[in-house]
């Protein structure tokens, strides 16, 4: 018998509705409806301006037969037409698929037929490489897609014009009234992201209206975002939708900062012009600004926020953006979970600490986001935790509202993932005495030399402490005694110049003996379009006479 508590008190219109970031959109217009929400060039869309248009979007894309659960891709950088995606294609009813700008013909070919995308809209910068990829999906699949072409107006793009329609055509021909519909469901898709795929196909990741808003939430809580924040936007919206930041911004009224292109000179003078307040980016784009000329950080405010996550930030890097009076945040997550959902906390007392051991504790992962059940370090077989002793390693595992609905038609791989009741994301980890998570290493990155496990992460951490070193990977290199020893990945600044003795001599100064790299190579390192070092591309030459043996 039902107890009290649910007798006659039924969900309802009036005290349930499903959750979803595309309110965020329509309150801050409301409210707002004056502030700026976007600004690309000499640009200034206010948020009302910026709602019509995503109601124009939305009513256009019904208009072209897009209805609920139909995929729109789009090929965009962060211009003010990707913003106005995140809102424009949900409101339809449609499922957005950010694609990566980065990645070649066949691999967009792939997600476009394997997302059953029936429009895709384009910017002019990516023309050449969508021209291929539409002609290799046609051929595949023989659908024909509705190509929109995105006219950049603020900045000289040239690029090739590959459908009949321009993107404010299209727009022309929505009604800036259009009354879109909640979802039915908070569970319904609201986007489809893809995995990098460095082996085999990518997988395709689908994000759900729930976990949208309250990664969403949960970003303004761990970052303590104000209301008006200026957000530059360094981060690719198309990963991880841009760590779910578009509804994070509209959330909080905040100014959406449009770059076309990421380089220091380009973030300094943004920062510098508007008054930049948060960015986000991955640890190669930090070391872009710790490493920039002197002169590009004349005039520079201190305090400015920055979301660190994508890969484990060396100790170096954390200590470079405080010596530069940047406050970095650091976060932890993946494409399964929407980008972050794990964050290192600060705690009052490493206030006293040197900057050095306040650098080394803010590098681990952290904690849980406010608004995710659980994140866990579990032995993968048992699916126990692991001691709070800070040298057991297991597998980093997450529970709760913010993760994935699953990967798009890959039961099997979906099923594996959930094993358990438990998100498997693939890293080691340690958890320390406090509770504070620390990756050390991906499961296929660890090595393995004499029957010791040795962290390609803690070498990493190392390597970029010497003064020389902008970037650094770290890989197992075969060996005929050991069986695998470490292979150092090295880029070098500009102008400097350091041997392999150098190298070394530093290594031995930090790290056991068997954990310093047996090879060096100095050349410039392979990486994707969000910063991370492709190092299945490292381990095909670890072998080869490239490496400069110890």
């Amino acid at each position: 018998m039902a107890n009290i508590f649910e007798q006659g008190l039924e969900r309802n219109a009036a005290n349930f509705t499903p959750i979803t970031p595309l309110l965020f959109l329509e309150r801050s217009a409301e409210v707002y409806p004056e502030r700026i929400a976007i600004i690309h060039g000499e640009l200034r869309q206010t948020w009302s301006q910026t709602y019509d248009r995503c109601r124009r979007l939305a009513s256009a894309l019904q208009k072209q037969d897009i209805s609920l659960g139909d995929t729109v891709a789009v090929m965009l950088p962060n211009t003010p037409a990707m913003v106005e995606a995140h809102f424009g294609i949900p409101m339809a009813g449609a499922v957005l698929n950010a694609l990566n700008t980065r990645l070649d013909p066949e691999s967009i070919a792939f997600m476009l037929n394997h997302g059953e995308a029936k429009v895709v809209i384009v910017d002019p910068e990516f023309s050449a490489v969508m021209k291929k990829a539409l002609a290799i999906a046609q051929k595949e699949s023989g659908r024909t897609l509705l190509v929109i072409d995105v006219e950049e107006t603020e900045f000289d793009v040239p690029g090739e014009k590959l459908g009949s329609l321009s993107y404010e055509a299209l727009l022309s021909s929505g009604d800036p009234q259009f009354a879109w519909k909640m979802p039915a469901d908070e569970w319904q898709a609201i986007c489809l992201n893809y995995t990098s795929g460095t082996t085999g196909n990518p997988k395709g990741v689908v994000y759900h209206h729930r976990g949208a808003a309250i990664n969403a939430v949960s970003n303004i809580l761990d970052w303590d975002i104000n209301r008006h924040p200026v957000y530059l936007w360094t981060l690719p919206m198309f990963h991880c939708n841009g760590w779910c930041f578009p509804w994070t911004i509209a959330a909080r009224a905040g100014v959406n900062i449009c770059l076309r292109r990421v380089d220091a000179a380009h973030i300094f003078t943004a920062i510098k012009a508007h008054g930049v307040t948060h960015y986000c980016a991955a640890p190669i784009v930090h070391n872009l600004l710790v490493n920039a000329p002197d002169e590009l950080k004349v005039g520079v405010p201190a305090g400015v926020k920055g979301l660190i996550a994508g890969a484990a930030p060396p100790a170096s890097i954390i200590e470079g953006m405080e010596q530069l009076g940047f406050e970095l945040t650091h976060v932890y997550g993946l494409t399964e979970v929407y980008g972050p959902a794990a964050v290192c906390v600060k705690q009052d007392e490493w206030n006293d600490m040197d900057i050095g051991e306040r650098a080394r504790l803010n590098a681990r992962q952290g904690v849980r986001y406010h608004m995710q059940q659980a994140i866990d370090v579990l032995n993968p077989q048992t699916l126990e935790p692991v001691p709070a002793d800070g040298e057991t390693m297991g597998e980093i595992m997450f529970k709760g509202n913010i993760a994935m609905k699953g990967y798009l038609k890959n039961a099997q791989a979906t099923q594996a993932a959930f094993e358990g009741g438990w998100f498997h994301s693939g890293d080691l980890a340690v958890k320390n005495p406090d509770g504070y998570i620390k990756i050390k290493d991906r499961s296929k990155d660890i090595i393995i030399s004499g029957g010791e496990n040795i962290s390609s992460i803690e070498i990493e951490d190392v390597l970029y402490r010497h003064p020389a070193v902008t970037a650094a990977a770290v890989v197992a290199k075969p060996d005929p005694k050991w069986g695998e020893t470490p292979c150092a990945f090295l880029e070098i600044k500009s102008g400097v110049e350091v041997t392999v003795a150098e190298i070394v001599a530093h290594c031995k100064q930090h790290l056991a003996g068997f954990k310093v790299p047996r090879a060096v190579v100095f050349g410039e390192l392979p990486k994707t379009s969000t910063g991370k070092i492709q190092k299945f591309e490292l381990r095909k030459q670890a072998g080869s006479a490239l490496a400069i043996d110890v």
